[in-house]
């Protein structure tokens, strides 16, 4: 909007580039001041799950603020944040049994790393080293920051971030490569405390696709050596990889799980840390020195809290695997007609998730393909934002076949535009 005093995240300003305003949300839709339905390919950046305005959860919303408003959590607690840990834990693999309430994807990983660390230096055996897969990326703030892929994300706070140890990308054909680099690690000193991971698919790292054969394989190493195994399922939880987890496709269950986007259906921003008991017991004690030593004022929002409680509840009452199923076979079915375009390379898919490379420079995130992508879909009502020269579609659970449709359309034909200015 022009004259905004609005600061807007990843967004850079001085290019001009038009800010919509949305009045209105429903479905897989976003609805603009100025009479626009624009399909939301992309969930609002990867939290809106069954659809936008979803009339249970907008109930649950109403219900709770008629009753909450935010209470302090440090030694209090209230009935939604009860029943969603409860829901949590019947939800998720039995060994992790203890809910540790954020407010943000990075809050939760951040959470899950002062965790590891307290385990360590808590059961006598201080370790400090995280070890991390080359490209992730776990959010913004410092420690996040840290264990995500260096550059432009981070290159100027680099003063700031601690060192890790990084494993190379397990593409196909690289698999054991990954294994092996986390199995010298192991040995190494000094002992590695936590490797951390985005399963199955790293998001804002280029959507790159890895197997659940290897994520087993890493998590048979950590259990091997006795390093704490955190999966940061922000992103890929509740359903976007075809699973609720997408470690279940591995049949793993990590030490600390961070959770996220969908765990409120998208509606209001809340997160979570789940670990397992002996990660609870290293932090329990008459030493007061030893407690948790986080939190934030808005910890455990009732209202937030509420919704996400009504979330489980569709989890349990309706067929959201069966939706999200239907949606994994349309995306395989619309990114399979591109996957020969001569402007474009590595068509892929998971569950949800479908995305494509454009045959441009590869300049990474900055690519200056990007902004032409986001304008082109822009002027045709579509809510896609590219990776650089990455385009990926992960719309609602809700999403109709025609709109679906629409999307996979306007790739091709800035495929197609891309091909002739060759």
């Amino acid at each position: 909007m022009s004259g905004s005093p609005v600061w807007h995240p990843f967004t850079q300003h001085g290019l001009d580039e038009p800010i919509p305003q949305v009045v209105r949300t429903e479905g897989a839709a976003l609805h603009t001041a100025d009479g626009r339905r624009v399909i939301d390919a992309i969930s609002s950046w990867w939290v809106i799950t069954h659809g936008h305005s979803h009339p249970r959860l907008q109930a649950a919303i109403r219900r709770a603020s008629e009753s909450f408003d935010q209470i302090i959590f440090a030694g209090w607690t209230h009935e939604p944040a009860e029943t969603l840990a409860r829901g949590l834990v019947d939800i998720t693999p039995e060994p992790l049994r203890h809910v540790f309430y954020s407010d943000s994807g990075s809050t939760a990983v951040e959470v899950a790393l002062k965790m590891a660390l307290g385990f360590w230096a808590n059961t006598g055996r201080p370790r400090h080293r995280i070890v991390v897969m080359q490209h992730s990326y776990h959010g913004d703030t410092i420690g996040t920051m840290s264990v995500g892929e260096r550059g432009v994300f981070n290159q100027a706070y680099t003063p700031l971030l601690f060192d890790v140890a990084t494993l190379p990308f397990p593409a196909a054909g690289a698999e054991q490569a990954c294994v092996d680099a986390l199995e010298a690690l192991c040995v190494e000193e000094p002992r590695p405390a936590a490797l951390i991971l985005e399963p199955l698919i790293l998001g804002a790292g280029g959507m790159r696709i890895w197997s659940a054969a290897t994520l087993k394989a890493l998590a048979e190493v950590c259990a091997r050596h006795e390093i704490l195994l955190i999966a940061d399922e922000v992103m890929t939880g509740w359903g976007r990889t075809g699973s609720l987890l997408a470690c279940e496709q591995a049949g793993v269950t990590p030490d600390i799980l961070c959770l996220s986007k969908g765990l409120t259906g998208g509606a209001l921003p809340l997160a979570v840390t789940l670990a397992t008991a002996p990660i609870f017991e290293a932090h329990r004690s008459t030493d007061r020195a030893r407690m948790f030593f986080h939190s934030s004022s808005y910890t455990a929002n009732p209202i937030a809290c509420a919704v996400a409680a009504e979330n489980l509840a569709i989890w349990r009452e309706e067929p959201v695997l069966e939706r999200v199923a239907a949606l994994g076979a349309a995306q395989a079915s619309q990114i399979n007609r591109l996957a020969g375009h001569p402007a474009l390379s590595g068509a892929r898919q998971l569950g949800t998730i479908a995305a494509v490379d454009f045959n441009a420079a590869r300049d990474g995130y900055l690519s200056g393909m990007a902004p032409w992508l986001s304008a082109f879909f822009r002027s045709r009502d579509l809510l896609v934002r590219p990776l650089g020269d990455t385009v990926y579609v992960m719309p609602p659970y809700c999403i109709e076949q025609t709109d679906l449709a629409r999307v996979w359309d306007a790739v091709a034909e800035a495929a197609d535009v891309v091909q002739r200015r060759g």
